[in-house]
């Protein structure tokens, strides 16, 4: 029988260093300061069996706590370039496009919906989408959903 998966908010303090490392070396493999497991837990100070043996249990409050998926709908003109704007606006906020669907062109115009990542944007959602529909070629861009 499986058991219940449970989860519990703790203080760093009281935590042993093995997971607080653990945590350090995910940090440096997410933000691409280190490439490969070997390299962030020799800068960490971590052996690599008690890194697999705590990774997939260990998350910082934070980083859970402001995940945040919005699925967008867009209407973008039929030319060139236009969706790579588009896309390239959302990674220069810090979203990180999770699906993304575009319908064939109909009179000049194409249709978007795209889910994204935004915990780790630099502007608020509304600023987000305001900007959005403000860029060239973007005739209309609304939140359609959260997740």
């Amino acid at each position: 029988m499986k058991r219940e998966e449970k989860y519990y908010l703790v203080r760093d303090e009281i935590l042993p260093e093995a997971i607080l490392k653990t945590v350090d070396a995910k940090k440096l493999l997410d933000s691409g300061e280190a490439l490969t497991v070997n390299e962030a837990v020799e800068k960490v100070g971590l052996s690599r069996s008690a890194y697999y043996k705590y990774k997939d249990g260990v998350f910082l409050f934070n980083a859970m706590s402001r995940e945040v998926i919005v699925t967008i709908a867009a209407t973008l003109e039929h030319r060139s370039g236009v969706l790579s704007k588009f896309l390239s606006f959302v990674a220069r906020q810090g979203g990180n496009v999770l699906t993304i669907n575009q319908t064939i062109p109909v009179q000049g115009m194409a249709h978007v919906s795209m889910s994204i990542d935004t915990a780790f944007m630099n502007l608020t959602t509304a600023e987000f989408i305001e900007k959005l529909g403000n860029l060239d070629g973007v005739t209309k861009a609304v939140i359609v959903g959260r997740g």
